[in-house]
């Protein structure tokens, strides 16, 4: 574990740990608040012993979140999701800022947990994590209400506070995945937030509503039936990350066929689809950019599908007429993929990922940053791949130094110069000598002047 990961855990923990002493000490001031839950929370059982009876309350919404706790999802950029978020909203809602400090901190233990599964600090941080927001949520919320009993009033400080949890319990959550994994905070909260958002935002109102019908005279056995509709959520989660690994899969599958047909090209699309990501990190791109990325990636040479052996596998120089053939898959690729609407975004990717940077690639022959910026991206991971790996006209594959010295030579002229700077920051080229760059770059206009009347200049083949 990273020393700023230790950090940030240890920070969350202290910090959490004193909001909910602070703000247990400051409601047990107030006589109206007792053992500083507001009475709202109490199921009146033991009407003639209030404390009692909020520890009561307490207690089952302490359950109910355990519950709802216990089947989590992971998200696909790593952050796990229950519908715990509609309990602890209750327990806001109904017992103000402290009951949902402690209903959140001991609610959210998980099966996992207590099976040793999580390290301790992974534990601590569970509970920090999820704890802190739903304080400042409920103080939030407490705010907002004060001392009115109006449903709408509470209605709207209920979904305020929820807001307010949700928000910060994703910014936490967020902040160690991406300590913890190397990915960008942006992409970790981005991504996730877009599975998972609109339906944990859409909890507050069932909250609210679990909230009014608790409160019912004998409300408390009633409020279980919320069960089916948690539980329902919970599978729409499921079923999010279960469809698009479905579908990353389904691509992965198609595409290790495609590089299948020759033996030197076998798992060729998977590594180039890792690299693109992770120079798309470098780069900043955001979360759709990413996934597109990464199932272009996989994709982008489905066309040679309609490539003939004699041509793909031929060990000595193809013939014009041959490279014509060859040179047809990217657009043979995007011809397939159109019908996919799923996969719209990747058709520039996979139609230009062999376009360069001075003009004279193929198909459309594109200059700079007329050819998409993912294209180029791509164009950078698929050559460095292809140097590195043996090929039938090339048996012996380039180093990595030599490689990255091709990247260096043609950055201007085949390669965007940008990319070629962000693939040198990434994991592949760790510990690789990066050769001076070039002093000036080169006069893009005036080589893709030249190059349109000369032929076509080698690039590395696949």
């Amino acid at each position: 574990m990273s020393r700023s990961l230790k950090l940030y855990i240890a920070g969350l923990v202290i910090l959490s740990a004193g909001a909910l002493g602070v703000t247990s000490f400051a409601f047990l001031q107030d006589p109206e608040y007792p053992l500083g839950l507001r009475p709202d929370i109490a199921p009146l059982l033991f009407p003639l012993d209030p404390e009692l009876d909020v520890l009561a309350g307490l207690a089952f919404w302490t359950l109910v979140t355990l519950l709802a706790s216990s089947m989590p999802v992971r998200m696909p950029r790593g952050t796990l999701v229950s519908v715990s978020t509609a309990p602890i909203i209750a327990a806001l809602a109904l017992g103000g800022p402290v009951a949902a400090g402690w209903v959140a901190a001991l609610g959210s233990t998980e099966v996992r947990e207590v099976r040793g599964r999580v390290p301790w600090y992974g534990t601590l941080f569970n509970h920090a994590g999820i704890a802190l927001p739903a304080i400042l949520g409920g103080l939030a919320a407490e705010f907002v209400r004060g001392d009115t009993e109006d449903l709408a009033a509470t209605l709207v400080s209920t979904s305020i506070g929820a807001t307010i949890f949700f928000l910060t319990n994703v910014l936490a959550t967020a902040i160690v995945v991406s300590l913890r994994t190397g990915q960008q905070f942006r992409v970790v909260a981005v991504g996730d937030l877009k599975g998972f958002g609109v339906n944990l935002l859409a909890l507050a109102p069932l909250a609210w509503l679990m909230a009014q019908i608790y409160q019912m005279e004998g409300g408390w056995w009633a409020t279980l039936l919320f069960a089916l509709p948690l539980y329902t959520t919970r599978v729409a989660h499921h079923r999010f990350v279960e469809m698009r690994e479905m579908f990353t899969q389904t691509i992965g599958a198609l595409a290790e066929a495609v590089d299948k047909r020759d033996p030197f090209t076998s798992k060729h699309s998977q590594r180039v689809k890792q690299i693109a990501v992770d120079i798309g990190k470098e780069m900043s791109v955001n979360e759709a950019e990413l996934e597109a990325l990464e199932w272009g990636g996989l994709l982008h040479d489905v066309g040679k599908i309609g490539v003939p052996d004699n041509v793909l596998l031929k060990q000595e120089r193809l013939t014009r007429e041959e490279r014509m053939i060859m040179n047809a898959h990217p657009v043979l690729g995007a011809q397939i993929i159109a019908p996919v609407t799923k996969l719209a975004p990747e058709l520039p990717i996979i139609r230009h990922h062999h376009e360069w940077y001075n003009g004279s690639g193929y198909p459309d022959r594109l200059i700079g940053d007329e050819i998409p910026k993912l294209a180029r991206i791509l164009h950078v991971a698929d050559a460095f791949e292809a140097m590195t790996a043996a090929r039938p006209y090339r048996m012996t594959p380039l180093t990595a130094e030599q490689a990255l010295a091709e990247l260096r030579k043609f950055a201007g002229i085949q390669f965007d110069p940008a990319v070629v700077d962000a693939f040198v920051k990434t994991t592949w080229a760790e510990g690789v000598h990066d050769p001076a760059r070039m002093p000036e770059p080169r006069p893009i206009p005036l080589i893709a002047q030249a190059a349109s009347r000369m032929p076509q200049a080698s690039a590395p083949r696949e």
